[in-house]
């Protein structure tokens, strides 16, 4: 799928309508999605990890840019993969690696083994993974100021202005509470991504009115599913049959 369309797709939306984009973790996650009708995917990393039985942050490179090709090629809608911080990858490495898999777009993080990097250092980075792969990829810059313990809205903010001038298409601060998206959007001037937050109570559409371009919900699907799983099992072993 081309990533004009997907690019696309982020931008003109009305307040309150975000790009609502679920995270498959295998293939069959993905064919489900789209035939339920939605536009793009966006995979977890965390929910992968989980499928392929590793601890999140622990999918080995190789493994990962699989998995995501497996999920690319069974849908006919684009697809967006979350490579955390690139495995150590060169920019160059890194861009044709995602462009083998198919995918349009991907997640980088700017911390790397649960420490946040520094923002100037990150962005040129991030403009080196922007010139490899021209309009090629669509580039979703996280911010992890929260993630890591910052809780001045200020600092995503100067993030999300050195990011969006290197280069990114959308930031995700992740783990920002909802009343700083407004701070968030008029700074990066680029689309924002946001994820509810399990116990906040607010809808996709609200934080879209709050200022979210797209929606994803990272492993959450996935521990879902996973527990719908477990209830099943549980109930297997308890000699109910399941149907």
């Amino acid at each position: 799928m081309s990533v004009e369309i997907f690019r696309s797709l982020h931008h003109d939306r009305a307040p309150g309508d975000p790009l609502v984009l679920p995270g498959p973790w295998d293939a069959a996650a993905a064919r489900a999605f789209a035939d339920a009708g939605f536009e793009a995917l966006a995979t977890p990393s965390a929910g992968v990890a989980a499928s392929l039985g590793y601890e999140d942050g622990d999918t080995p490179a190789g493994e990962m840019f699989a998995a995501v090709a497996r999920i690319v090629r069974s849908v006919d809608v684009p697809v967006s993969a979350d490579v955390e911080a690139g495995y150590g990858l060169s920019a160059k490495e890194l861009v044709a690696r995602l462009l083998e898999t198919g995918a349009v777009g991907c997640n980088l993080e700017d911390s790397r083994a649960g420490a946040l990097q520094d923002p100037r250092r990150h962005a040129d980075w991030l403009a080196e993974v922007r010139a490899e792969a021209g309009g090629s990829l669509f580039v979703n810059a996280r911010i992890d100021s929260f993630l890591r313990g910052v809780a001045d809205p200020a600092e995503g903010a100067a993030r999300a202005r050195l990011y969006a001038a290197a280069g990114a298409d959308c930031v995700y601060p992740i783990m920002m509470p909802p009343e700083h998206l407004p701070l968030l959007s008029e700074a990066a001037r680029i689309p924002v991504n946001a994820a509810p937050r399990p116990g906040d109570g607010r809808s996709p559409a609200e934080l879209g009115r709050l200022g979210a371009a797209r929606i994803t919900f990272g492993p959450y699907l996935q521990r879902r599913a996973a527990g719908a799983v477990r209830e099943i099992a549980e109930r297997l072993r308890a000699g109910d049959l399941v149907g």
